[in-house]
């Protein structure tokens, strides 16, 4: 069995990671939108990555696990990932960072190489629009990992819709995620849906080829 066709459920990874998987499965959402907690093996301290839909068990789940929280990061503005943001937020008292200003409160918006330290983890923000022009993704290269946010799905393949969507803006930043692969600071890739991908590059890989082949597709 293929490890994405595996039943997903979240969990642990690497040193950092503890994914909390949200009850909303559906087409576009997989098995549900992947929470991700990251934190230092040392501490309580963590960020909170996609607190997912408004759903009061998923965020009670989230909160028991996060430890002392210090923000709520979103890969970008759609609501499976947001909706729940702002609840979650006032409970902990903490503010919520995206890279579109509109997406934050009492916080304010991520940039393009900032490095945010929990404890003693740093995790960098690297920017990588196409399925939305907000969307960010997050190296945590103490596991070699990048969470991928909706740009890389960990079953199928992302959709980009105009006018939110820009396929040569998609096609830029999955070079740059390549490239994270090939310097060899990530490894895995790690969605806000469906399962952890081992073979990062075999991945990024695909996702060109395939849509290059929908492209020529449509051009014929």
């Amino acid at each position: 069995m293929s490890e994405t066709s595996r039943p997903w459920g979240g969990g642990s990874f690497g040193g950092h990671g503890e994914c909390v998987l949200a009850p909303n499965p559906g087409l576009m959402t997989l098995d549900g939108t992947n929470t991700w907690i990251l934190r230092d093996a040392d501490s309580e301290r963590s960020v909170v990555v996609d607190p997912g839909p408004l759903d009061d068990a998923h965020l009670d789940a989230v909160a028991d696990l996060a430890g002392d929280v210090q923000a709520l990061l979103v890969t970008h503005h759609h609501y499976d990932h947001t909706e729940g943001a702002r609840r979650l937020a006032e409970r902990l008292g903490v503010g919520i960072r995206g890279l579109d200003p509109d997406q934050c409160w009492r916080a304010d918006p991520l940039t393009d190489g900032e490095i945010l330290s929990i404890g003693h983890l740093d995790v960098e923000v690297v920017a990588t629009p196409g399925h939305t022009t907000d969307s960010v993704s997050f190296l945590v290269e103490a596991d070699r990992a990048l969470l991928t946010g909706d740009m890389v799905l960990g079953r199928g393949t992302t959709v980009i819709v105009h006018p939110d969507g820009d396929l040569g803006s998609y096609f830029d930043s999955i070079a740059r995620m390549r490239s994270l692969v090939t310097e060899g600071r990530a490894t895995s890739l790690w969605p806000a849906h469906g399962p952890v991908l081992a073979d990062g590059a075999a991945v990024l890989d695909h996702y060109v080829v395939h849509r290059r082949e929908r492209l020529a597709q449509v051009e014929s």
